[in-house]
């Protein structure tokens, strides 16, 4: 990484938290964006994701404190599971803004540093971007969105700056802890270590101007949820 500043959305737990560490380990410079501070006094602002002019400003702000990006890793998600009529509009319309709105608009304000250090871009997805489920309609929309909004991104900055799609399967996170038992993976579930899934990123970002990994999908050999 040679001090090259990375920042991550969602960087103080689960897969954004296995990726401030790899990039630390890694010698760079892990920036978060997230409601609740990251460890070891890595430089954050507090941002809730839902607020994508928020997003913006805080993204633009922790850029130009460190003196420009590196790179940019969208690993900020959640998800509340239940029937579209059972799911409360604002609950809704927060998972997809959270997972898709916010993701763009973190990379929309990251675009001019990252341009300037001809840098990287990884959006994370969900195995759920690319095969549907019941009771997962918001999710489902969102994680669908990342994959066609990165494939669209990807053509539009080819030559420019390196963009990857991360299709990754269930990890062994809290992303689960608050759901109801029925919607939590059982005693059996096959899950990543979000350090192997942040490992993946770590690969892609490793990549050279003008070689990039387009998409890849990282998901335990048996999860179930991959297609």
């Amino acid at each position: 990484m040679n001090g090259s500043a990375i920042l991550v959305t969602g960087g103080s737990s689960g897969l954004g938290a296995a990726v401030v560490t790899a990039v630390a380990r890694a010698g760079g410079r892990p920036l978060v964006l997230d409601r609740h501070a990251p460890g070891d006094g890595v430089p954050w602002i507090e941002c809730d994701l839902a607020d994508t002019h928020a997003a913006e400003t805080a993204t633009r702000q922790l850029a130009e404190h460190t003196g420009g990006l590196d790179a940019v890793v969208t690993a900020a998600g959640i998800d509340v599971p239940g029937k579209l009529a059972d799911v409360p509009t604002h609950t809704w319309e927060q998972i997809i803004t959270v997972n898709l709105l916010a993701t763009a608009a973190v990379i929309r304000a990251a675009l001019p540093f990252l341009q300037t250090s001809r840098g990287s871009i990884v959006t994370i997805a969900s195995t759920l971007g690319i095969k549907a489920v019941s009771d997962a309609t918001a999710y489902c929309a969102a994680k669908f969105g990342v994959v066609g909004f990165t494939r669209a991104l990807a053509a539009e900055l080819a030559g420019t700056i390196n963009v990857t799609l991360l299709i990754p399967g269930g990890m062994n996170t809290a992303f689960f802890n608050n759901r109801d038992d029925h919607y939590k993976p059982g005693p059996h579930a096959h899950l990543n270590d979000p350090a192997d899934t942040a490992a993946a990123i770590m690969f892609a970002l490793s990549q050279p101007p003008g070689c990039t990994i387009r998409e890849m999908i990282v998901c335990a050999e048996q999860e179930s949820s991959y297609p």
